[in-house]
């Protein structure tokens, strides 16, 4: 198989809502990391605007870090929205939000979207997955349905919260998505457990991966970088409009904020 010679960043960071160690809500420093990396996409979680009356953090962070975003706000209340954030330095196409949510659980979904790259059409799924071994199960069950795409080249990233050796998601993406991360990025400061991962295939599109410790003093994950290089593709998937229709339309609205997440 023959592959792009240019490779492509990918970075994944659970920003804790902007909230460092210290207690402080800074999202320029978690900006200035992120971009010292130079990444080409980026998927954030924790996003959360709640109690802010300042710009959106989700505006901010899109417009400062990429020319491209989508975003999946998972919580909606009267002071502002919860969620996660992909960013992209190229084109989205067919972008869709996933329900990954389970009845009394809080709400999860992924972003799938097509990046236009140089090179060729990348798949790309966005996730912040749930708490519970039964919920990641199930949640793996849906999200390998996802990335059974026609698309030669196939990344997932994000927040797994998968930590056990062998983990419902590691078993549940191992055929469709067999190159991962082995990076621990959890807690930040003393890192044990894997909880953020890329997820790829073709196995050999995956160059290499590394965590940055540095992000310990912006948020209680370290943010994982990864580089992968692109297959070509003889077709790109088709194209639909941008929409959310896989989420249901009367989803209550959250207003009181969520339990704290890993």
């Amino acid at each position: 198989m023959t592959f792009d010679t240019a490779p492509i960043r990918l970075l994944t960071w659970n920003i804790h809502a902007g909230i460092g160690p210290d207690g402080r809500y800074d999202l320029d420093r978690i900006i200035a990391l992120i971009r010292r990396h130079a990444p080409d996409i980026i998927a954030l979680q924790e996003v959360d605007s709640r109690g802010r009356d300042a710009t959106s953090p989700f505006a901010l962070l899109a417009t400062a870090l990429g020319s491209h975003a989508a975003e999946a706000r998972t919580i909606v209340a009267p002071d502002g929205h919860y969620g996660h954030l992909l960013i992209s330095r190229w084109p989205l196409s067919a972008t869709r939000l996933h329900d990954l949510s389970l009845l009394g659980e809080e709400p999860r979904c992924a972003i799938e979207t097509i990046v236009s790259t140089p090179g060729a059409a990348l798949h790309v799924t966005a996730v912040h997955l749930g708490l519970k071994l039964s919920e990641r199960r199930r949640q793996a069950e849906m999200l390998a349905r996802i990335a059974n795409s026609p698309a030669e080249t196939s990344v997932m990233l994000g927040d797994f919260n998968d930590w056990t050796w062998r983990g419902a998601v590691r078993k549940g993406l191992a055929q469709v998505l067999p190159a991962r991360t082995p990076q621990r990025t959890f807690p930040a400061r003393w890192p044990l457990l894997t909880l953020d991962r890329v997820y790829c295939r073709p196995h050999a599109a995956l160059i290499r991966s590394w965590a940055d410790p540095d992000g310990r003093h912006a948020s209680d994950h370290l943010p994982l970088i990864a580089e992968i290089r692109l297959a070509p593709i003889l077709q790109a998937p088709p194209d639909p409009p941008i929409g959310t229709d896989d989420l249901p339309e009367n989803r209550p609205i959250r207003a009181s904020r969520s339990r704290q997440e890993l």
